[in-house]
């Protein structure tokens, strides 16, 4: 039996978004700020096994999208990981799922938007000022609440312009670097293997995989998304996992300095194409980030939208705008607490829970997936994983071992947020049942 009563994408949504389209936004969503630092710190770490940890990270994240497509193929209701953890375990644990994924989303914008206003200072260096710099992240993060609230449609067609654009640039880094490779670089004998090392490596790679599930969350926007969103979740991880060790071989091949970079992709570049090629990798940078920005603000705003509907907190939150069909009051909230968030730059050092919490949302769904399976009266799924009771337990344990490796203030901060949520969560619930035995008085 179906948890929703009332199908989420009743609500007043527009299902406008097809098939490639998706496909665009979980590129977007996977390609944002991490691959153009992460590639000096996986190399600082393992040196030219660094490819193999590159590898090993898409073979992760591959499993983990196969979670989310499988579970996703059965709905078609906006809510993505808050759904999922719902449906197949129960209310309580959905809203965690989602609370804290909203949460991390919402921390998640915060430090991607300063990160690309330091980006910004490298072309514009006024922006190191603090004036310029609180300015500017005021102008953008408007700038896309206007865009968002516009309607899905603009939404979608930013973030696909977003993604043609960084993809150029990273194609082309990609392409030039690989006729300056300097082939003695790759030697693995430069650099003794070890196990500590890799893993830690693996540890801070599977990030820059990871935001594809951003994508599952309007589902209610997208036309078939059933069909549509096991394809596109697919397709974007296999495209960007080729592109990502593409980058980490120019990279290692092309910039004598790796593991000492900060800027890896712009020192690379500068190596072979100079100043020129430099800015252009930065400007390329800011790009990548602010599709990624876009995204975050669709994808988050809609947790607390499907959350609305179905009582787990306010119902203002659950409105749509009559003329543009968006749920203007979750994007205003979320868009208010993303900009404190994000003037507030000491906060972002001790609010660091955006890595455990989206790891709490793929174990999630790893074990929704099972239990669906299982349970009677689950939505058919128009994907099936193969071999999933094997590949799932293993993904958990990968899982697991990624939340026991976490830091100890991350840990703690999540656990501080979780209690948050269940209180939250029963303070909703008592209101409910209150507003109910008054209707029945």
């Amino acid at each position: 039996m179906v948890l929703f009563n009332v199908p989420i994408h009743s609500k007043g949504l527009k299902r406008v978004i097809g098939g490639w389209e998706l496909t665009a936004l979980a590129i977007n969503g996977i390609v944002g700020a991490g691959i153009f630092g992460l590639p000096a710190r996986a190399y600082a770490l393992t040196g030219v096994w660094s490819l193999l940890a590159f590898l090993a990270c898409a073979g992760l994240a591959i499993c983990v999208a196969f979670c989310f497509a499988e579970v996703g193929s059965r709905y078609r209701e906006t809510g993505g990981p808050y759904l999922y953890g719902r449906e197949g375990l129960g209310p309580s644990a959905g809203f965690v799922v989602g609370w804290l994924w909203w949460l991390s989303r919402a921390a998640a914008f915060a430090a991607n938007l300063n990160l690309m206003i330091d980006y910004g200072a490298f072309l514009l260096p006024s922006l190191h000022r603090p004036v310029f710099h609180q300015t500017a992240i005021i102008v953008i993060a408007l700038t896309l609440l206007t865009i968002n609230l516009s309607g899905v449609r603009q939404t979608t067609n930013a973030s696909t312009v977003f993604t043609i654009a960084k993809l150029t640039v990273l194609l082309l880094f990609v392409t030039v670097g690989l006729f300056y490779l300097d082939a003695t670089r790759f030697q693995a004998s430069t650099f003794a293997f070890s196990g500590d090392r890799f893993a830690t490596a693996i540890l801070l790679l599977i990030y820059a995989f990871t935001g594809f599930e951003m994508v599952s969350v309007p589902a209610g926007e997208w036309r078939n998304p059933q069909k549509d969103l096991p394809r596109s979740l697919l397709a974007a991880v296999g495209m960007v996992a080729i592109l990502y060790i593409a980058l980490q071989v120019v990279c290692i091949g092309t910039l004598p300095d790796l593991a000492l970079s900060t800027r890896p992709l712009a020192d690379a570049a500068q190596q072979f194409s100079g100043g020129t090629g430099a800015a252009f990798v930065v400007a390329g940078a800011i790009v990548s980030i602010l599709g990624n920005l876009n995204l975050l603000l669709m994808s988050s705003s809609r947790i607390p939208f499907a959350m609305a509907c179905q009582g787990d907190l306010p119902r203002w939150l659950g409105k749509v705008h009559p003329r543009w069909r968006t749920p203007y009051g979750a994007l205003i909230a979320t868009a208010f607490v993303m900009l404190c968030l994000s003037l507030s730059r000491s906060f972002l050092t001790a609010l660091t829970i955006s890595s455990a919490s989206r790891l709490v949302a793929y174990g999630a769904t790893a074990v929704a997936l099972l239990r669906l399976r299982k349970k009677v009266g689950a939505p058919a799924a128009s994907l099936r994983m193969p071999f999933a009771p094997v590949i799932v337990p293993f993904t958990l344990v990968l899982i697991i071992w990624l939340l026991v490796h976490t830091s100890a203030a991350e840990a703690i901060q999540t656990a501080l947020l979780t209690f948050l949520g269940f209180v939250v969560f029963a303070w909703t619930s008592a209101r409910r049942r209150r507003s109910s035995t008054r209707q029945w008085q």
